[in-house]
């Protein structure tokens, strides 16, 4: 609708709004929040509760079902740009700052999962972690996770942005950093915008001649996982490596 999307300069000023049930709607949430477990709220009431920190007086449900259905999904939401969230009628610096919070806290915690564990005894913290980091880029990233002996991380390592091809990943290069670092495996991440995480055929391509540029210098390539909003999609489990 004409004006939906608006930046706000403050999006704490409520005058002349109905009260909305004020303060005891705010307290249902906070119960429910407090007392009802994981799925005690639905996706917007998540959003409401977000927005209580930069709206403090009146009612948040209508800017949380506008940031809902203009980004499509809460996760959509939390790891959308700060200035694609302040397009949004009713969100300022300080609701922004709110939600920017919790995918970062969501990112650190998934991380710690990583870090503290060998990956390959803990495959699904790493998919989450992995889900959480890159699902919702608007770019494609490649990155290589590399492990010591132990299987553990041993350095997480941002490649480049693009296409995956020799022109972004050079097979000589990431067996190098490995040699550097002291790995003795290494697993390759990248994610689809698209959503759709099936690999092409210059995903399987390289990441056969990475795996064999390894093969002779005695580094392991476990696996290379590609991300997308719809799910992701391992090599390895495909065959292909």
């Amino acid at each position: 609708m004409p004006g939906e999307f608006l930046p706000q300069a403050e999006e704490n000023s409520q005058e002349g709004r109905p009260n909305h049930d004020g303060a005891g709607h705010r307290a249902r949430l906070r119960e429910r929040l407090l007392k009802g477990g994981a799925e005690a709220l639905a996706d917007y009431e998540v959003l409401e509760y977000l927005l209580f920190a930069g709206m403090r007086q009146g009612d948040t449900k209508p800017v949380a079902k506008t940031l809902l259905k203009h980004f499509g999904s809460l996760a959509a939401v939390l790891n959308a740009d700060p200035g694609a969230l302040m397009q949004v009628k009713g969100v300022g610096k300080t609701s922004a700052a709110a939600l920017k919070s919790v995918a970062l806290a969501a990112r650190r915690m998934a991380r710690s999962e990583v870090r503290e564990k060998p990956l390959l005894g803990s495959w699904q913290a790493l998919l989450d972690y992995l889900s959480i980091d890159m699902a919702h880029l608007t770019v494609e990233r490649v990155r290589v996770l590399y492990l010591d002996t132990r299987n553990r991380l041993i350095d997480d390592h941002h490649v480049g942005d693009g296409s995956i091809d020799e022109a972004t990943i050079h097979p000589r290069e990431v067996i190098r950093r490995a040699m550097d670092v002291g790995a003795s495996a290494l697993i390759l991440v990248h994610n689809h915008p698209s959503g759709n995480a099936e690999p092409s055929r210059a995903d399987i391509q390289i990441t056969q001649k990475i795996a064999e540029a390894g093969r002779l210098l005695g580094i392991t390539v476990h696996d290379h996982v590609i991300v997308g909003r719809e799910g992701h999609v391992s090599l390895k489990a495909k065959g292909l490596i």
